[in-house]
Formats: structure tokens, C-alpha cells, sequence
């Protein structure tokens, strides 16, 4: 019993911080989900948008007092437009998901989703981190080494 209780004490933080990828490892899994080039934007742009909302962190959250929404996720999709969290008042659900469904260390939903989202107008205008830091910028330093 006592090294059960040690052995879920040494668990429970990772599973509290969720998977935090290697830049590569995360490449190559949204080179898989196809988000190379998607919409015109390369991996990347993707990559880098990733490291700069969440730090790689597949269970990263913020939350956003002004509107009361939460962005969730290695992408940081945000309750408001993208995602139903059940709490954010006047949210759209745009990608039809849970929000809890983007804090898995399977990407694959916030990439369904990311997609969803870069095809409206603003593109990936629609990721204060892209804009700040990724847009204008020589991004293939991200996928670089990555044998992809």
C-alpha cells in the first residue's frame, strides 16, 4: 500500500503537466496529422505557434478575464469561438468539441481544430503568439535537424 501511495506521488505531477513535447517529436506528429502547408501555412509556423502558446504542453491552460474565456491545449484554442468548456458565457463552439478534449496528449483534436480556426479570414492571425513572434520570421529554425 505505502509504495502504491509513493508511486502516485511520483505520477501525479505528470499527469498534472501533461505531455510537453520535443520540438521535433511534435513536428513530426503534426506533420502526420497533415498540418504541413495546410492553408498555405508551413510546419513550420506550426511549430513555432505551439512553443510560443503553450511551451509544447498539451495540458496548458489560461484563462482570459475579459471575455471569462479559457484557451486550452498545445494550441491554445479558446473556449469563447472554438471549444465548449460549459462555463464561458456566449461561446460558439466552432470545432463541435469539448474543450477537455484538447488537453490530451493525443493531438490529434487541437490539430482538427487548429485547422478549423486558420481557415477563417484571420488565419493564424487568430494566434497572438504566431503574430508576435512566428509571423515574418525565418520559422524553419523550428523543424530544423527533425528528419522529417
Amino acid at each position: 500500500m505505502k509504495a502504491l501511495l509513493i508511486l502516485g506521488l511520483f505520477l501525479l505531477p505528470m499527469i498534472a503537466h501533461g505531455k510537453i513535447y520535443e520540438r521535433c517529436e511534435l513536428a513530426r506528429a503534426m506533420k502526420r496529422l497533415g498540418l504541413d502547408g495546410y492553408k498555405g501555412y508551413s510546419l513550420g509556423h506550426w511549430v513555432c505557434t505551439a512553443r510560443y502558446e503553450s511551451n509544447f504542453n498539451t495540458r496548458a491552460t489560461n484563462y482570459n478575464p475579459g471575455d471569462k474565456s479559457t484557451d486550452y491545449g498545445i494550441l491554445q484554442i479558446n473556449s469563447h469561438w472554438w471549444c465548449n468548456d460549459g462555463k464561458t458565457p456566449g461561446a460558439k463552439n466552432a470545432c463541435q468539441i469539448q474543450c477537455r478534449g484538447l488537453l490530451t496528449d493525443d493531438i490529434t483534436a487541437s490539430v482538427n481544430c487548429a485547422k478549423r480556426v486558420v481557415r477563417d479570414p484571420n488565419g493564424m492571425g487568430a494566434w497572438e503568439a504566431w503574430k508576435n513572434h512566428c509571423k515574418g520570421t525565418d520559422v524553419s529554425q523550428w523543424i530544423r535537424d527533425c528528419q522529417l
